[in-house]
């Protein structure tokens, strides 16, 4: 599959990128080939549910949901009103990985290891409390987004 023109001049005016940089970009096959993806990616919506929530200060609760783009950005209006530091930033790995898989052309929901938890390490280890959740990538027109 050719990338139209459009998409590429499109690309360039977001990130800012002179003609140069957008040559030294199209050059690199990853990108072409996570463009190439990018339609169908743009129809999911990546989902991290929390599993697990004991003493969490941001009152985080079993059933809470963050919800993703296909490229990984919080969707802050679907979200918890509160989102902890320590939890999000516990999903870049799982999200990266997740990106992997489906520009693989495999499941991301086939993930193995796809819990994840913030960084307290809970009451027990000298901490406050811990949170738990699990990631998968669903259907952009069975969610909310």
């Amino acid at each position: 599959m050719e990338i139209p023109e459009n998409v590429w001049t499109s690309l360039q005016e977001r990130l800012g990128y002179s003609d140069e940089e957008l040559s030294k970009f199209k050059e690199n096959a990853n990108n072409q080939r996570v463009l190439k993806c990018a339609p169908e990616l743009m129809a999911k919506t990546i989902v991290a549910e929390v599993v697990y929530s004991h003493g969490c200060n941001s009152q985080h609760k079993v059933g809470d949901k963050f919800y993703m783009d296909g490229s990984g950005n919080l969707l802050s209006k679907l979200c918890p009103s509160r989102m902890c530091v320590y939890a999000v930033s516990a999903l870049r790995p799982l999200v990266y990985a997740a990106h992997e898989l489906f520009y693989n052309g495999v499941d991301p929901n086939k993930m193995v290891f796809n819990h994840c938890g913030c960084v307290d390490v809970g009451l027990e280890c000298s901490g406050w409390g811990r949170v738990v959740m699990e990631v998968r990538m669903e259907d952009r027109a069975t969610e909310k987004t």
